[in-house]
């Protein structure tokens, strides 16, 4: 690991930005940093050592802190979206019931053990994808919120789920250090909550503002990092200690400050430097090599798609039906996880990426269906200008 390969991985990150630029598009910067990560990586030209120890660990770190942001961005204060929880649940319960059937069938065509990772992965939903463009094309509405309900339910029980479908051998461990993170982030939203309240972290504020202490992100950090200790510790992954410290953050409510801090530090650096190292990570060769697994990548995105289109039995409209499908975090991460336990080939990875895309341009299709339906809350023209 050296500056020059961090230097060769800051420019391939701009790949993202650059393919994210025109708004109308609605594409994730993610996917243009795995795209040129798949290029320089394994895939690719082998620029980008993906098993280099150093780049790897700084890639957890972007992991941990990606996941932290996407927890943070899940609406749990938001009094309307709370109140259409029980829609929400029953749609996405809709979702898993299909998702079961189909991973069943997937793997059973496959010949592989894997049926219950394909139905956590068909049956999760990307908040982190998807609430921006609710914001960008400004939809909103009833059914938007009984969605964005949906949506966040599923993101936080599928983020939990990974950990155990992944190595299921070891479930028990995992179950074990699931819950042992889950409950100091409980104890953790008590702390903070008792700081917010008794005026501690607004002092702490002005002091940090004041003196450019940054205190609020190193305390932030502190936590993170203790948590993500704790996850190593007992065997999975720091996927969930950033996504469980986001929604305390979420749920307390981040200081503007704060989200500016975390933004820069991670859609700055390290998120991009995750998603090139995933990419470079990625042998997509093998999916020449075995085009089973092509179509594999093919029947998990089209099983995503029919299993959230299901939630038309329950008056969903299907352009949401289809937002609602969007998947990026919950696939990266079993893909992440999959690579570091051995317990995917790189070609299932890939695989498992391929149909994440997928969802990806559906999603974007529903989108913009749903904004020319009228699911807006504002004028569809005045989107191109934000």
């Amino acid at each position: 690991m050296t500056f020059l390969t961090l230097a060769i991985v800051s420019v391939a990150a701009l790949a993202g930005p650059l393919l994210a630029a025109r708004k109308s598009w609605h594409i994730p910067v993610v996917v243009g940093e795995l795209f040129v990560g798949i290029l320089l990586g394994a895939t690719g030209l082998r620029i980008v050592d993906a098993r280099d120890p150093i780049l790897t660990f700084l890639a957890e770190l972007g992991f941990a802190l990606v996941m932290f942001v996407a927890g943070s961005r899940v609406p749990v204060r938001d009094a309307a979206v709370r109140s259409a929880v029980g829609s929400g649940l029953i749609r996405l319960l809709i979702v898993a019931g299909v998702s079961v059937a189909v991973g069943v069938l997937v793997a059973m065509a496959f010949g592989t053990s894997h049926a219950p990772l394909y139905a956590v992965i068909m049956a999760s939903s990307s908040a982190a994808l998807i609430l921006p463009i609710i914001g960008g094309l400004g939809l909103g509405g009833r059914r938007v919120l009984q969605m964005t309900a949906q949506v966040a339910i599923a993101d936080i029980a599928c983020i939990v789920a990974i950990p155990l479908v992944v190595d299921p051998s070891h479930a028990g461990r995992a179950a074990a250090g699931s819950l042992a993170v889950i409950v100091c982030s409980v104890a953790i939203f008590f702390v903070l909550n008792a700081a917010e309240r008794s005026g501690l972290r607004r002092r702490l504020h002005k002091v940090s503002e004041d003196r450019g202490f940054a205190l609020e992100l190193r305390i932030d950090l502190i936590i993170l990092f203790a948590l993500a200790a704790l996850a190593v510790f007992s065997g999975i992954s720091v996927m969930l200690a950033g996504f469980a410290l986001g929604l305390v953050i979420a749920g307390v409510g981040e200081p503007r400050r704060l989200a500016r801090q975390v933004f820069a530090i991670t859609e700055g650096f390290l998120s991009p430097l995750f998603f090139v190292w995933l990419g470079a990570s990625l042998d997509l060769t093998a999916l020449w090599a075995q085009p089973r697994f092509m179509l594999l990548g093919l029947l998990l995105g089209a099983g995503a798609v029919i299993a959230h289109l299901a939630t038309r039995l329950v008056g969903q409209p299907v352009s949401l039906g289809l937002l609602s499908g969007a998947q990026l975090g919950v696939p990266v991460a079993a893909v992440t996880v999959g690579i570091q336990t051995g317990f995917m080939s790189s070609a299932e990875a890939g695989a498992v990426i391929v149909g994440a895309l997928l969802t990806v341009v559906v999603a974007t299709t529903g989108a913009g269906f749903a904004a020319r339906r009228g699911f807006t809350t504002k004028p569809v023209q005045q989107t191109s200008k934000r």
